[in-house]
């Protein structure tokens, strides 16, 4: 079955990070873009994690996982490669409603992290559900180089101008006549 796709505001919400190596910090890395609330839980870590700890002040325990520890967080990433802990924190998550990611364990997780294009307040998605994280990667990156140097700038001229009008269809004409203006402009159909 395939994940829907959906956007998570992590505003005010704890993320639970279980790993302190390479992935660990690949994932913390994306997700500092959203959001600071981060908790590490590791016996040890590597530089690049040990750097966003002291950074953005993120909150480090320097041990084991143990039962419990999901209390109090929105999501868990279990970034640590032993599926038997990543069954364990799946299954307990499963009474608190918390959502989990299991890297590289499908089945072990409400959710997965998508490959993802940020600028600004753009977001744009690629996943192939788990099926080849690879591709979705290399989808992405073709996809960076078709996006216009001035989009971050351009959405934020949109953001303005519906922040300034008032709802209803005036404003939704604008905004639609200026998008497709954007995107005649700057993506050559065949």
């Amino acid at each position: 079955m395939s994940f829907f796709p959906a956007f998570i505001n992590l505003e005010n919400r704890k993320v639970l990070i279980v790993g302190g190596g390479k992935i660990a910090g690949d994932k913390i890395s994306r997700l500092l873009e959203f959001t600071k609330d981060i908790t590490i839980i590791s016996p040890k870590i590597e530089k690049r994690v040990e750097e966003f700890i002291e950074k953005y002040s993120l909150k480090y325990l320097k041990r084991e996982y143990r039962q419990g520890d999901l209390e109090g967080f929105f999501v868990v990433v279990v970034a640590a490669n032993d599926i038997d802990l990543q069954k364990e924190i799946f299954l307990e998550s499963k009474n608190k409603r918390i959502l989990v990611n299991s890297v590289d364990s499908v089945k072990y997780c409400d959710f997965i992290f998508p490959s993802f294009i940020k600028k600004g307040d753009l977001t744009i998605a690629f996943s192939t559900s788990g099926a080849s994280p690879s591709f979705s990667k290399y989808l992405k990156r073709a996809f960076e180089k078709l996006l216009p140097k001035d989009i971050e700038d351009f959405i934020t001229k949109l953001k303005e101008i519906r922040s300034s009008m008032p709802k209803g269809k005036q404003r939704r004409e604008l905004l639609d006549r200026i998008s497709k203006e954007y995107i005649e402009k700057n993506f050559k159909g065949d």
